[in-house]
């Protein structure tokens, strides 16, 4: 065997055997459209998987362009893969995600948003994705009526909420760590 040989044997050996270099991305998500996350089981600081998290996340942040995930919402995204790969069962994470300023557009049913910015509303997937893993997304009702959109062009997925910061209060009364985003 020449030294390519090994070395390509070699290569074929570390990474068939799945072991994950620094950087290598994990593929067993919870939410598939975003919040892509790298394994680190070395690593200190692990989640308790027999705690409850309950965590209330503003966000405040828009995409640089309508065509482009929320930011905000991608972080979301990446916190229930963080828990989840690091053994934590979805029905310990209670998360309410509030979008007001300038995130509340991604709040918008398909039709309006298009209306709106002339492109699909690109959040409407990771919204569906973050429902079906129990995350309450809710949109300020202040922010709605302060942008002028009507209250029945929210996404039916989407909680209409008095307002963000008595939401965001009201959690974290009731025990919620506050995540501004």
């Amino acid at each position: 065997m020449n030294n390519g040989t090994v070395i390509a044997i070699m290569f074929s050996f570390t990474f068939a055997g799945g072991a994950m270099a620094a950087g290598d991305s994990q593929q067993a998500l919870a939410i598939q459209s975003a919040g892509q996350i790298y394994s680190v089981p070395q690593a200190a600081y692990q989640p308790d998987r027999k705690s409850t998290y309950k965590v209330v996340f503003d966000l405040t942040q828009a995409a640089v362009k309508p065509n482009q995930l929320s930011p905000a919402l991608e972080r979301v995204a990446r916190t229930v893969n963080l828990y989840v790969n690091a053994g934590v069962p979805l029905q310990h994470l209670k998360f309410v995600a509030v979008a007001h300023g300038a995130a509340t557009s991604i709040a918008l049913d398909e039709a309006h948003y298009r209306e709106q910015y002339g492109t699909a509303n690109p959040n409407l997937p990771v919204i569906e994705e973050l429902r079906k893993a129990g995350v309450d997304i809710a949109v300020c009702g202040q922010a709605v009526a302060e942008h002028h959109y009507a209250y029945e062009w929210i996404d039916s997925r989407v909680t209409l909420a008095l307002s963000a910061l008595t939401t965001i209060m009201d959690l974290q009364q009731q025990g919620y760590a506050l995540t501004p985003l």
